[in-house]
């Protein structure tokens, strides 16, 4: 299973759109479940980490396997990310991917992560980086499966 954390909701009819269709691409392939929490927008970073951290780990599992993106993380292609996905699923029954808010990720929760995972070094809008993340996961499925689709 993939669970994905996220600060905020997605409110672009285009985002929803994409996401849905991932959602139902990827449905074929394992069970996923999307938690938005909400984004606190304050004038002090701090006190807005502090309240999405509180919202994003009382959704973290016991047993997950915690993988939180992160600009500073590992960069890794697709076809390392499928196998690292194979790999987890050997130790984990439930993937956990968290996306902070516009202040990022409080530095407890990056703590608990397994892995601090970043897609690159640029700074995408947390609505656009959704679709990306799911598109990948899709991408990954297929690449685990064999099945044409990455190239």
């Amino acid at each position: 299973m993939i669970k994905i954390i996220c600060v905020g909701k997605i409110k672009e009819k285009f985002y929803r759109e994409a996401l849905a269709e991932y959602q139902k691409r990827l449905s074929k392939y394992t069970k996923l479940e999307i938690i938005e929490v909400p984004d606190f927008d304050s004038k002090t970073p701090s006190i807005e980490l502090e309240k999405e951290k509180e919202s994003i780990v009382r959704y973290i599992g016991e047993r997950d396997y915690i993988i939180a993106l992160d600009i500073d993380g590992k960069q890794v292609s697709s076809i390392s990310l499928a196998e690292q996905i194979e790999k987890i699923y050997m130790q984990a029954s439930t993937i956990t991917f968290i996306i902070g808010g516009s202040s990022g990720i409080h530095p407890e929760v990056k703590q608990k992560a397994h892995l601090l995972l970043s897609f690159s070094k640029m700074t995408f809008p947390h609505q656009l980086f959704r679709v990306i993340l799911l598109e990948q996961l899709y991408r990954s499925y297929k690449i685990m499966h064999h099945e044409s689709y990455h190239k």
